[in-house]
């Protein structure tokens, strides 16, 4: 019954973490460019993974591109929100698996699992817009691959950094997702 329930809070929280994802870039999205720099739909893709788990966080960021292009045609559906649905459901699988999976879930793990995310997520996302480029005629180089993940994304990365730790913190604090200190402490929490 534990397990159902916790299933059913973590469909909750996907839920709303959908929906920040929609409604975030129409703060940042009024300039267009300011947009894009900010990352807004990272954010609650990454929180997702970390806070409800990697398949929670997978759908989520697969998600959340395509069903924003369907409602408000931005991100434009091909090929920046399909690619974008690849890459943001990386960044939530892999930051979600590895700070489950680390064996102390701490500030420094946070940083390792969120930056991990990040080159694994962008490195994706370029490999994905190579292959939807070549498939419509177009080109898309490495010089190009570097500006848009992450000369451009600069400002995002650096957001995302400070704020993800921050949540993450706060939620500590209140005791709403509490760090573990590590795999043995919580295996004595549980009576093992």
């Amino acid at each position: 019954m534990k397990s159902r329930s916790k299933h059913l809070i973590n469909l909750l929280l996907s839920a709303m973490f959908i929906a920040i994802g929609i409604v975030l870039p129409f703060f940042t999205g009024q300039i267009q460019q300011i947009g894009k720099m900010l990352l807004p739909m990272h954010l609650p893709v990454f929180l997702c993974g970390l806070i409800c788990g990697w398949p929670y966080g997978l759908a989520v960021g697969a998600i959340l591109p395509v069903m924003r292009s369907f409602l408000f045609s931005a991100p434009v559906m091909y090929p920046s929100a399909i690619a974008m649905s690849f890459e943001l459901a990386t960044y939530g699988f892999v930051a979600g698996f590895l700070f489950s999976n680390a064996r102390w879930q701490c500030v420094k793990s946070l940083y390792r699992c969120i930056i991990t995310a990040m080159l694994a997520g962008r490195l994706v996302w370029g490999v994905v817009m190579l292959l939807l480029s070549g498939v419509a005629g177009n080109t898309f180089t490495f010089t190009s691959f570097v500006a848009t993940a992450f000369a451009q994304a600069l400002p995002g990365i650096i957001l995302q950094l400070l704020l993800i730790p921050g949540i993450m913190l706060a939620l500590d604090k209140t005791h709403l997702k509490p760090f573990i200190k590590s795999k043995s402490v919580k295996a004595t929490k549980n009576g093992t």
